[in-house]
């Protein structure tokens, strides 16, 4: 084992962090950051348009249009989140809040916050907001799978020191405080990264595999990303408020974990509902019955009957 590892060791090594924190193209210098956050939101609506559509309830161009207040509402609601559990950080420096491509964005806060005001467009378009829910389910969990990859850019939210092959270096600008020059750490964007593309993945199985009532597959994430998010969490050493020995996220963690529990089990039983007739092809249908009914009654012509 000890050979297997130390062979492992000195293929792989550890991982490198970016030399910086922009990506060049041509003239244009983007932020990695934002550039990550912006492809998890294109997969992310793409994801929910697909599925929207496979399930006859509306189209992707409905996504997008929700997508346009989701998103801006979740930016903001995460933002503030990360201000209002960091606010030792910005309580002298007020100018530096609105400064998102820095880095800093609360993922509890961004999902409070672009669900509620997405399901308030999916009603406004005619989308049933619990249907809406369910197909944005494995959506969200594949943007932040992408969007994760901007802490990396940003040599940030690293976890403990450990001589792990897979261990993420960090140049000396970007290492805390008591650590030695060469130092490497639990790259945790990447474990919540690869969590989060197993999650996509499972919560589109489930949903074949079980059709849920609409929304419950909102719970089955909170429940998958909560537990990932706990045991993750517990690995980082950036400062965070801490009670009774959990970081705060921790504490999160748990309550939706324990949110999407108990709305499985308020809603056990619970199916996908089949798909109505609307009311205007059964007025057809029923026309068209009866005007059947009076030409057999009134046509003297024989009618042949087969075996």
């Amino acid at each position: 084992m000890n050979t297997l590892a130390a062979t492992v060791g000195a293929i792989v090594a550890s991982i490198p962090s970016p030399p910086s924190g922009s990506i060049s193209i041509g003239p244009l210098d983007l932020r990695a950051y934002g550039l990550m956050i912006a492809l998890g939101v294109i997969a992310a609506v793409w994801l929910c348009g697909r599925l929207l559509e496979q399930k006859g309830a509306g189209t992707t161009d409905d996504v997008s249009a929700i997508a346009i207040w989701g998103v801006g509402a979740g930016i903001i609601g995460a933002r503030l989140y990360h201000v209002a559990t960091d606010w030792e950080r910005f309580e002298d420096n007020l100018g530096a809040i609105p400064k998102i491509w820095e880095g800093g964005l609360g993922i509890p806060g961004g999902l409070l916050f672009g669900v509620i005001v997405g399901m308030w467009q999916a009603k406004r378009r005619g989308i049933e907001p619990l249907v809406m829910l369910t197909c944005a389910a494995p959506a969200i969990a594949l943007a932040q799978a992408i969007g994760r990859w901007g802490n990396w850019f940003n040599q940030e939210l690293y976890g403990r020191a450990t001589d792990l092959p897979w261990a993420l270096e960090i140049d000396d600008d970007h290492l805390p405080a008591g650590y030695e020059s060469g130092t490497t750490f639990h790259p945790t964007f990447l474990y919540e990264s690869m969590w989060n593309f197993a999650l996509a993945g499972f919560l589109i199985w489930v949903d074949r595999r079980f059709r849920l009532a609409p929304g419950r597959l909102m719970a089955v994430y909170l429940m998958g990303y909560g537990t990932g998010r706990f045991w993750i969490e517990g690995l980082r050493i950036d400062p965070a408020d801490e009670i009774a020995g959990f970081r705060f996220n921790q504490w999160v963690s748990l309550v939706a974990i324990a949110a999407g529990a108990l709305w499985l089990f308020l809603t056990r039983g619970q199916k996908w509902p089949e798909t109505p007739v609307a009311d205007d092809e059964r007025v057809d249908d029923a026309e068209t019955v009866d005007d059947a009914e009076t030409v057999d009654a009134t046509d003297d012509t024989p009618l042949d009957v087969d075996d």
